[in-house]
């Protein structure tokens, strides 16, 4: 559950000496629901959207006092624990219990569109007949080595740029292959910015509080960022969102 929640967003290289640490101080859901969240939110450090970090620890407390400190093993019990979406759960429930779900990140879900829809790049959003589509495709023996395999797949040969179709394996049954490749022509895919943002922001004034054994005064977050507009709005999602807690005119991470 926790690489599943760090690996959200994150590469594997970011996030492998952070889930180390996390594991060797928490190694359980009730080692990390005894201690403050303001800790989760401190231990997850720069490994960004810290709301992870928050939802991880609520899932811990539900874990220790609703399901005797064991992580549930069924998609629908997963689903209810604090901030477990759709893929997260049936992540959990295929590799950590062999359960048979269709695990749709954005590398599964391109290698299904390519090789079986026939499109360069599938919808902005997973429809309906995509996730039929994986489900009906899930083997009942072993489905947790079957998400690893198209994953892996769309990873390391099926990529987004410059895939390499001579080398993989479900080349001759490809329908974009045998289609010609035809470009994307769906709604523009938008690329990720940081440089200057709201994130960026929120990450600089969390810095200052992670990198602090106490509360800090609201002269060290002005210092953190000079645009004042955006700062005070950054850190009022901060604020809303439970990751800073505000006494005075001095502000934490929460207890």
């Amino acid at each position: 559950m926790v690489s599943e929640f760090m690996l959200q967003q994150t590469p594997v290289s970011r996030v492998l000496p952070v889930y180390e640490a996390w594991m060797s101080s928490w190694p359980t859901p009730a080692d990390l629901a005894a201690v403050p969240s303001g800790e989760a939110v401190r231990a997850w450090g720069r490994l960004g959207y810290p709301r992870r970090a928050l939802r991880l620890h609520a899932c811990a407390v539900a874990i220790t006092t609703e399901h005797g400190g064991e992580v549930p093993d069924t998609y629908e019990e997963l689903r209810s624990l604090p901030g477990v979406g759709d893929y997260t759960a049936a992540a959990i429930a295929s590799f950590a219990f062999g359960r048979a779900h269709a695990v749709l990140d954005t590398n599964v879900r391109r290698v299904l569109g390519r090789a079986v829809g026939g499109v360069e790049f599938p919808a902005p959003s997973v429809t309906r007949s995509e996730r039929e589509l994986a489900t009906a495709l899930v083997p009942e023996v072993h489905p947790e080595l079957w998400a690893v395999a198209v994953m892996e797949l769309g990873a390391l040969v099926c990529t987004a740029a410059n895939p390499r179709c001579a080398q993989c394996p479900v080349q001759e049954m490809c329908q974009w292959r045998r289609l010609g490749k035809p470009p994307y022509d769906g709604p523009p895919r938008k690329g990720q910015t940081y440089a200057g943002t709201d994130r960026q922001c929120r990450g600089r004034l969390l810095a200052v509080l992670r990198d602090s054994e106490g509360p800090v005064a609201a002269s060290r977050l002005e210092a953190a960022w000079s645009d004042v507009s955006q700062r005070e709005r950054a850190l009022a999602s901060l604020l809303d969102d439970g990751l800073v807690v505000q006494e005075g005119q001095r502000f934490s991470l929460p207890g």
